[in-house]
């Protein structure tokens, strides 16, 4: 497992050295230049707007202290690529689409039922969220199902911080997580690809994982519109669809959650989808992988690592044949 993990933090960087910012500012500025000057007033130059606005909803800083126990030392993505190259379907099956049209999310004000099997059942607006627990910025691994991988700097905390203040119950098994679905604001919530809204879940000693992320920010920052503002999780050692976003509800249950892409398509994304190089989608091998703004499409492929290189994971499938728990 390639984690580094330095008391001291003197070699882990921040992201003010691993986020190159200052390139991706001036393309957009260039490009908003070109839109506004020769299309004033005219389609191109609104469509900039609103996709700067969803880049950085109000560039809010959200301050954190590094965690160095969770620390890839692989070279992190760089913002720019992380935020337009993205898997949103509620604003498109395109990679580009979220970056384009998640403008017209709004994170505020923005309210998280906690609901089921819980003590404490309760709504919890976004400044309470923020609250919860200290803040902490980790820098994950995340692998795509699709065979792309990046690594981003998270700002949470752990999900077990939220479960604990639920108090679940001796029923509580699972929990579930369900995202935003308006029709208004996500144009492609209108599309049959998936049974809305987009609902995700854990088993519960998943979820209890220090590892799983409670996520709200991400580069120094509140999380952009396209990559699941405000409140999403992140679950490493998953494929990415595993990690919900803009989540408006969790509920803790019995029964194992029925999730969107299991539903879709359930001989192709198993609940667990956890990442395993042994286990090829029906249509492509999940062996290797490419990094988004590092290896081209003539690069040699990066070996899949089992649970995306989070070894600590294993003793949560002791025991299960993870071929056919996929």
């Amino acid at each position: 497992m390639q984690i580094k993990r330095n008391p001291n933090g003197v070699d882990i960087p921040f992201p003010s050295e691993i986020t190159p910012r200052a390139v991706f500012e001036s393309r957009r500025g260039f490009i908003r230049q070109l839109a506004v000057g020769s299309l004033a007033g005219g389609a191109l130059a609104e469509m900039m707007a609103r996709e700067a606005f969803a880049q950085a909803p109000g560039a809010q800083k959200l301050a954190a202290r590094l965690n160095p126990a969770y620390v890839v030392m692989d070279k992190a993505t760089s913002y720019e690529d992380a935020t337009t190259y993205n898997n949103f379907y509620e604003f498109g099956t395109d990679k580009s689409d979220p970056a384009h049209y998640a403008g017209t999310l709004q994170p505020r004000p923005w309210t998280m039922a906690i609901e089921g099997e819980v003590r404490k059942p309760m709504t919890l607006d976004l400044d309470a969220l923020m609250k919860l627990a200290p803040l902490e910025e980790r820098i994950y691994r995340m692998r795509c199902v699709e065979g792309w991988s990046m690594v981003i700097p998270w700002i949470g905390y752990s999900l077990s911080n939220l479960i604990r203040k639920a108090e679940p119950t001796g029923n509580a098994k699972y929990i579930e997580f369900i995202s935003l679905a308006d029709k208004a604001r996500m144009p492609g919530v209108s599309s049959p690809v998936l049974k809305w809204p987009y609902v995700e879940g854990l088993r519960m000693d998943e979820a209890n994982h220090p590892l799983a992320l409670l996520t709200l920010g991400m580069y120094g920052q509140v999380l952009p519109n396209q990559n699941g503002a405000p409140v999403r999780v992140v679950v490493p050692w998953k494929y990415g669809f595993k990690s919900a976003k803009s989540i408006v509800r969790i509920r803790f249950t019995r029964d194992q959650p029925q999730t969107a892409w299991n539903l879709a398509a359930p001989d192709e994304y198993g609940f667990y989808s956890n990442v395993n190089p042994q286990v090829d989608h029906p249509r492509w091998s999940q062996a290797s992988e490419r990094r988004i703004g590092e290896d081209s499409f003539f690069s040699r492929k990066r070996k899949t690592l089992m649970f995306n290189g989070y070894s600590e994971v294993a003793p949560l499938y002791s025991g299960m044949d993870l071929k056919k728990f996929f």
